[in-house]
């Protein structure tokens, strides 16, 4: 049932994603989907091979004497960044999309004394 959610819940955070940017243009769009790609590849791949067993995890380690610790240890990066970097992503892209960084009034030029 798990890896089910899994791959729902990344598919659907890249529909939500796409259908958010589908129209617009420039980085906010580029940055949120780079992160629901992300994600999706993390929810939809990666976790559901760990869940799967599959890909050994890192705690699991001693308990695999077969196991290769290096590709472990590749899998494990590969899976905190697919995540960690999609998410931070898929939020910078939500707040540039909603504009939280751009100034609330225009500016006002200062007159100047000559």
């Amino acid at each position: 049932m798990r890896p089910v959610f899994l791959i729902l819940m990344g598919l659907v955070l890249l529909l939500v994603a796409w259908r958010l940017v589908r129209h617009r243009t420039g980085w906010s769009g580029r940055v949120l989907m780079s992160g629901a790609i992300l994600l999706a590849i993390g929810y939809s791949v990666i976790l559901p091979l760990y869940d799967a067993r599959v890909l050994t995890p890192l705690t699991h380690l001693i308990f695999y004497p077969d196991a290769d610790p290096a590709i472990a240890l590749g899998w494990h990066v590969v899976k905190l960044l697919s995540m960690n970097g999609g998410w931070f992503l898929f939020g910078l892209g939500l707040a540039l999309h909603a504009g939280l960084f751009e100034s609330a009034r225009p500016v006002k030029s200062v007159p100047s004394l000559s």
